[in-house]
């Protein structure tokens, strides 16, 4: 019976836990675009380091607009994206604390 139970909480908390890591791609890019648009306000981002991430950004939302153009956006395309995402997120944090003089 216990077992029983542990299977049970345990079947219902993963898919919980996974669904609340997912973030829509929209919200990605706000997001992103937000931090960098409040790195170049605060001088964390000289206006060459802005830039480069700006065309990084607009890169990643060319190649989405191309995998919606083919019929929507499959797993193995969502998995790209995020990591992409997940790529630039990471360059705009290294660029903002890279303390070079504004």
């Amino acid at each position: 019976m216990r077992k029983l139970f542990l299977a049970a909480a345990i079947a219902t908390i993963l898919p919980a836990a996974a669904q609340a890591q997912w973030v829509p791609i929209n919200q990605r890019q706000a997001n992103l675009a937000t931090r960098i648009d409040q790195g170049v306000r605060s001088g964390a981002l000289t206006r060459p380091e802005a830039r480069r991430l700006r065309m990084q950004y607009r890169d990643i939302a060319r190649l989405e607009d191309r995998y919606r153009a083919s019929g929507g956006l499959n797993m193995a395309e969502r998995r790209d994206l995020d990591r992409r995402f997940d790529r630039l997120s990471r360059r705009v944090y290294v660029q903002k604390h890279d303390r070079q003089a504004r």
